[in-house]
């Protein structure tokens, strides 16, 4: 039985859907693709870069640059994402642009979808395993997941995580810790005035207290 060639334009047509298909399917694509774009306009390879990633409180912190004016900072947040996200896309996000020193703020949307600690720091350790194996000299800096309004009632699991987020750094070389969980508290009460009405995502007195804990961190290393 003899099977008739397909012609090369019709499987190229074939290729291309199949490929905007996988792009449709896989989550974050286009937004992410929107970040790349968004810095490919302002990024010059040239300068020692820092990297801010993580969901929507990186991606909706806009005065980042002129926070920490003593670097090219970029700001790769992506809204709603994961850690297993963010692991997906580390080259788009973080890799490709050489950073210096990167923050990564992800694991407050994992535990809202009630993924455990433990899954959570097993998805940190592969990103931290991939990020040295590119770029060994690089600073990272993990950021605890916050306490919000919103999802109080999720406290005890979110401090579990940041627990692990500490040990975790604690035992990995090139990686360090910041706390952003104790200063949005008023002793065990969560500060209220901190948020926008959505009561998850924070106003500027929020950032202003981000500021002030990862202050140190960046001019350290810089």
């Amino acid at each position: 039985m003899k099977f008739k060639a397909i012609p090369f334009c019709i499987l190229s047509l074939f290729l291309a859907f199949g490929l905007k298909a996988q792009n449709q399917a896989l989550p974050f694509a286009d937004e992410v693709k929107e970040v790349q774009e968004r810095i490919a306009t302002t990024w010059n390879p040239t300068e020692k870069t820092i990297v801010f990633t993580g969901s929507s409180s990186i991606r909706m912190w806009h005065d980042l640059q002129e926070r920490f004016p003593g670097a090219q900072v970029l700001n790769t947040g992506f809204g709603g994402s994961q850690s297993s996200d963010l692991e997906h896309f580390l080259n788009e996000l973080i890799l490709d642009y050489s950073p210096a020193q990167v923050f990564i703020y992800e694991g407050d949307n994992d535990i809202n979808a009630k993924k455990s600690p433990r899954s959570i720091i097993g998805t940190m350790e592969d990103i931290l395993k991939e990020l040295q194996s590119n770029r060994p000299e690089m600073d990272i800096v993990l950021i605890s997941a916050k306490p919000s309004i919103a999802r109080w009632h999720l406290k005890r699991k979110y401090m579990r995580l940041n627990k692990r987020l500490k040990k975790l750094a604690a035992q990995t070389q090139g990686v360090r810790y910041v706390d952003v969980w104790k200063t949005m508290l008023n002793k065990r009460k969560l500060k209220r005035d901190l948020f926008i009405e959505d009561g998850l995502h924070m106003n500027t007195k929020g950032y202003d207290l981000w500021y002030a804990a990862l202050k140190d961190y960046v001019n350290n290393t810089l």
